[in-house]
């Protein structure tokens, strides 16, 4: 199989990188001084093994492969707001034999959030979930940290839809040797919902900076409770937090020095964008489908949308501020 990491950011370029340690055949997709850097220095990885730099083939887009192989699987890593766009331009793109790659191919998904396996079985044929327990940097072109111990990160793999194949135990198997642990699971969405509660935290952590704060667990608390309200509403089920736990066990230790999460470090780049609509916002779609009332949620998402749209820096609002908002919000709903 030939992997295509379509957004090779933090997560996309530490799975392709330990991918292609194992001899497996990878592409990197990136744009712009990302691409430019994969290009011309190669992906710099630094792992709790080392660093080791992977010249791999950087393309922006399918024209650039020219027709996919029908052993093509697309890994896509973009942040949920850029989706649809490689979601269109890879699905359109021809493979060796006949049809296209939206009719042929099987595409992962490996964001935070729910949103990008509905919007790729709106398109794709083949849909795969990807649960990323998989702490990363990726703060400047061309270069990766991931250096968790003993194992990279955990990946749990199923069918969008439900239910897993051969296809997906041929992935993981090959994830497994690169590093990762890859439960194959029949409910991979059920694990994409819990670590979704766990991503409420993301606007907190980006607009008021990364120091801990009682107030800041204070906060993700209310809009964790929304979030699980919603779920119950909705009829969504969700793994327990003692079963994360002991899939996790201590196998993904990160050092000292690991920097924010991935929506801190979209402000720290200044990438005008940020993934909080698909986190706290799906769960102000879902509270307002099932009516149920999710004002700190909410805060949190323009909270975070401000900062991006803006281009503040990550922590510039003080846990006082934002906390008066939620406050305030909550009186009104």
């Amino acid at each position: 199989m030939r992997y295509i990491i379509i957004g090779a950011g933090a997560i996309g370029a530490s799975i392709g990188g330990r991918l292609t340690e194992t001899g497996a055949e990878v592409v990197l997709v990136a744009r712009g001084a990302h691409a430019q850097a994969l290009r011309s220095d190669g992906l710099r990885l630094t792992t709790a093994h080392g660093t080791s730099v992977h010249r791999l083939p950087v393309v922006a887009d399918p024209a650039e492969l020219g027709e996919l192989r029908s052993d093509d699987v697309l890994l896509l890593a973009v942040k949920t707001q850029d989706a649809v766009a490689a979601l269109d331009a890879w699905g359109d793109a021809e493979v060796a034999g006949g049809g296209t790659a939206a009719q042929r191919l099987p595409v992962l998904c490996v964001q935070n959030g729910v949103e990008s396996e509905r919007l790729a079985l709106r398109r794709f044929a083949r849909v795969y979930g990807l649960c990323v327990w998989l702490p990363a940097d990726f703060l400047e072109p061309g270069v990766v940290s991931a250096r968790c111990a003993p194992l990279t990160g955990i990946l749990h793999i199923g069918l969008a839809a439900g239910g897993a194949d051969a296809r997906a135990r041929a992935i993981a198997a090959d994830l497994e040797k690169a590093g990762f642990e890859a439960p194959v699971v029949e409910d991979v969405m059920r694990w994409k919902h819990a670590k979704l509660l766990g991503n409420l935290s993301n606007a907190i952590q980006a607009t008021t900076g990364l120091e801990p704060d009682p107030a800041k667990a204070a906060l993700l608390l209310r809009a964790i409770r929304e979030g699980k309200a919603a779920f119950e509403a909705a009829g969504i089920d969700y793994v327990s937090e003692a079963e994360q736990a002991a899939a996790r066990g201590g196998k993904v230790e990160p050092p000292p020095g690991i920097r924010g999460g991935s929506s801190w470090q979209s402000l720290y780049r200044g990438t005008g964008s940020i993934e909080a609509d698909y986190l706290n916002g799906e769960i102000c779609l879902l509270g307002r489908l099932h009516g149920v009332a999710t004002p700190v949620n909410d805060v949190l998402r323009q909270a975070a949308n401000i900062f991006a749209r803006e281009s503040l820096p990550p922590g510039a609002m003080s846990i006082a501020d934002l906390t008066a908002l939620a406050d305030e919000a909550e009186a009104r709903a």
